[in-house]
């Protein structure tokens, strides 16, 4: 078999979603489970979290069914809506909470002929400008859809667009915009994600909506995980598949962009970009051999990748190889490669097998 697997520490998500409950006492949160659970697995997510999340929250109406199959009474949110009309008696019968994000959601809405009324939540674009309605078609949308037969609560929600930067302008007149509309009688309220549940108290509402932070990871570039409190989930680990001597003036790897500067001792690594490990990752992205800092050399192969063992002359064939996780963060490894730990965690591919703890 080859030596490439992903361990998800299900002990660590039900940490992390407890530690987002004791940020906010009192509210209530939806888990976020869309892709696959960021690529954890969401069966196994769910799982691990069905005595203790008050609700889930997808992307889809597939991913809704999935995640209703294997909890009765959790509420799960839409977080899209639904994309057609005749998926609407559907997100009724699971007993969806859905999101109302345009016009033609709210009239797709107010036509249906729906088993029964659906808890709705009225999307607000409170300065993101991707969905949502504005503050005016918002206050037009309620004096629709309060007392419609096709709706039993009605919610607003909104999301940040800036949140992971602290102190960004932003942030304030999109917390501003949503409370200008809570003179209109909303039963439940929703606002903050990852980053604003954990630095932004104001945008602590009824129902948070714990993301990245449930899996370990830190929304913030200035913030590590371990400062926040938060448990990684998914460490990604290989082996040493070969190692060779190299010469000053050798190159490595496709394209011969990385050159020995000095005799060097390079290791082959049994991870590559179909594993979910980026290509564009730069020499200098770190790695752990036998839990001590490696740099990756070279560009990201298929199925493997280069590491300079030069200054480790005790690594040889065999030796285990960190790509992240429990002793290097994902979002150092994401800040190397020019990305987030978001999609560092979910680009890791089907081919990779998952071992659960916990």
């Amino acid at each position: 078999m080859r030596p490439l697997v992903a361990t998800i520490d299900l002990a660590a998500i039900r940490h992390n979603y407890a530690l987002a409950k004791r940020c906010a006492p009192g509210r209530e949160a939806f888990a976020v489970v869309k892709a696959n659970a960021y690529g954890h697995g969401v069966r196994e997510v769910v799982t691990a979290l069905h005595d203790d999340a008050d609700g889930f929250a997808v992307a889809s109406l597939e991913e809704a069914a999935e995640v209703r199959a294997m909890h009765g009474e959790a509420r799960i949110l839409l977080l899209e809506g639904c994309f057609a009309a005749e998926e609407l008696p559907i997100a009724a019968q699971l007993r969806l909470d859905l999101v109302v994000q345009g016009e033609e959601q709210v009239a797709t809405l107010l036509a249906a002929q729906l088993p029964r009324p659906l808890n709705v939540w009225l999307k607000l674009d409170s300065g993101m400008h991707r969905l949502g309605l504005t503050p005016a078609a918002v206050r037009a949308a309620y004096a629709r859809l309060r007392g419609a037969a096709q709706v039993a609560e009605l919610n607003l929600l909104s999301h940040f667009a800036c949140a992971d930067e602290r102190g960004h302008p932003l942030i304030e007149q999109q917390v501003e915009t949503f409370l200008e509309l809570l003179d209109l009688d909303f039963d439940q309220r929703s606002l903050a994600n990852s980053a604003a549940l954990l630095t932004i108290p104001a945008a602590h509402m009824d129902w948070l909506r714990p993301g990245i932070m449930l899996y370990g990871a830190t929304p913030f570039a200035d913030l590590s995980a371990a400062e926040l409190g938060l448990k990684p989930v998914m460490t990604l680990s290989a082996q040493l598949i070969a190692v060779r001597e190299v010469a000053v003036g050798e190159s490595v790897g496709y394209g011969a962009t990385w050159v020995a500067e000095r005799p060097s001792r390079i290791g082959t690594v049994s991870c590559g970009y179909a594993d979910g490990y980026p290509r564009h990752a730069p020499s200098g992205t770190p790695l752990l051999v036998n839990g001590q800092r490696a740099a990756l050399v070279g560009r990201v192969s298929m199925d493997m990748l280069a590491v300079d063992l030069t200054d480790l002359p005790e690594a040889q064939l065999g030796d285990a190889v960190q790509l992240w996780g429990a002793q290097l963060p994902v979002g150092e490894v994401a800040q190397a490669a020019g990305t987030i730990g978001y999609e560092l965690l979910t680009k890791v591919t089907a081919r990779v097998p998952r071992r659960y703890l916990g």
